[in-house]
């Protein structure tokens, strides 16, 4: 990726609000540039979706939960079909606040959910709930609560931190991808 294209995904990342003249501003490119570059960068998926991340405590929930799912066994191929399918379906008519539903390795664990939810009884029915999915066959979950209400917080959930972190990559790329040439002729 370009460090132009780089440039503009992080300032989108920051704040996809801006226009295409305050993010020329911000990123040094010209504004027909940061137009192009930005259908560009959608056209190719780069892009996927513009959205905003709300206070979520205003907007009636009071736990973030990210619950891990241990699995009895693997399923088949066409399980795992069935399964997305069932899933998107039951996403569309879900109660719960889920974020995301992945698969994944780690911590003896085949997948995570991360979910809001309104009261801690909330979350319970959606435990009930991930327990009676097609071929699940769930043998351990275990979840971790964050407390919206809480009045400390280190690192709320935002994006900024990986739009910086994403530049400062890109830096760390082009110093160990141009090694300094060292002279071998005396």
């Amino acid at each position: 990726m370009k460090e132009a294209e780089l440039k503009l995904i992080a300032e989108l990342i920051k704040n996809s609000r801006r226009s295409d003249r305050e993010l020329a501003k911000a990123t040094g490119l010209s504004q027909p540039t940061v137009s192009r570059l930005r259908t560009k960068l959608e056209k190719e998926g780069y892009i996927k979706e513009y959205t905003a991340i709300p206070d979520f405590e205003k907007l009636g929930y009071e736990l973030m939960g990210i619950t891990f799912l241990k699995l009895r066994k693997t399923l088949e191929p066409e399980q795992i079909e069935e399964t997305r399918q069932i899933a998107k379906e039951k996403l569309e008519k879900s109660r719960f606040g889920i974020i995301m539903l992945e698969r994944g390795l780690g911590l003896k664990y085949d997948g995570v959910v991360v979910a809001l939810y309104e009261d801690y009884a909330n979350y319970l029915k959606h435990v009930d709930a991930l327990k009676q999915f097609p071929y699940f066959e769930i043998s351990a979950i275990e979840s971790f609560l964050i407390n919206l209400k809480d009045t400390v917080h280190y690192r709320p959930l935002t994006f900024k931190a990986l739009a910086e972190h994403l530049l400062i990559k890109n830096e760390k790329n082009k110093v160990t991808s141009h090694p300094i040439k060292h002279n071998t002729h005396f």
